[in-house]
């Protein structure tokens, strides 16, 4: 069974993969205004104080802007 945790997430950088001399190539999306997100736990690869690190579609990686704070996460997760 997968497990999720809630998350408020805003702007996002996402990694399109590494150029020629092995810079990740990142798109910048800023948003308006976060949004709550429900993730799938086994989708977040590292978590920071500014960004949790997710996998996206097509084995991209998104590092998301979060409300909560660190704690707040790393509990949630811990709890999972």
């Amino acid at each position: 069974m997968k497990k999720f945790i809630p998350i408020t997430v805003g702007s996002y950088l996402v990694v399109h993969g590494y150029d020629e001399h092995n810079r990740e190539i990142i798109e910048s999306v800023e948003v308006e205004k976060a949004s709550l997100k429900i993730v799938a736990v086994d989708r977040i690869q590292s978590l920071s104080e500014k960004y949790i690190l997710v996998t996206g579609a097509f084995g991209r990686l998104m590092y998301w802007e979060y409300e909560e704070s660190f704690e707040e996460i790393s509990a949630k997760l811990m709890e999972n």
